[in-house]
């Protein structure tokens, strides 16, 4: 990914659409610490261009577990299914927490996919996710601007 093609703008409208909050696995900025990724869901190597349709807020590690990749393979059919896509698919549509928000679950194709892809239950996102309960920080319910 080319952050130097995204203006200052472009990032503050992205940021402010997905509230600060990583696209995949919904972790915040805020409880982070750290200023997030602006990821091409359509990556640039595969023509994405850096139009706001195709940008989204990720985390680094979700972002760094993607790639150049829009597809997976579901592990309940074994079919190659596109990855989540943040701006047409809605999360609680292909996910749901789990264990109080401690463990995000596949309703669909693309919601097993894409936690298969980017390990959105990977132990240290996980041992985060228990201290955030506990904090009263997460999870949360909604995905609305």
């Amino acid at each position: 990914m080319t952050q130097a093609t995204i203006s200052a703008t472009m990032r503050r409208a992205v940021t402010d659409h997905f509230q600060h909050r990583c696209c995949y696995c919904l972790s915040s900025e805020h409880i982070v610490g750290a200023e997030f990724t602006i990821d091409h869901i359509v990556p640039q190597a595969l023509g994405g261009s850096s139009d706001e349709d195709n940008l989204c807020l990720a985390c680094w590690r979700c972002n760094l577990l993607k790639r150049n990749r829009i597809a997976a393979i579901d592990p309940e059919t074994g079919v190659t299914v596109r990855l989540f896509n943040p701006r047409i698919q809605n999360w609680f549509d292909h996910f749901v927490w789990q264990e109080d928000g401690l463990v995000i679950a596949g309703l669909t194709p693309v919601g097993r996919a894409t936690i298969g892809a980017l390990r959105l239950n990977r132990v240290t996102l996980t041992n985060a996710r228990c201290l955030w309960i506990d904090a009263g920080w997460h999870p949360p319910l909604s995905t609305e601007t």
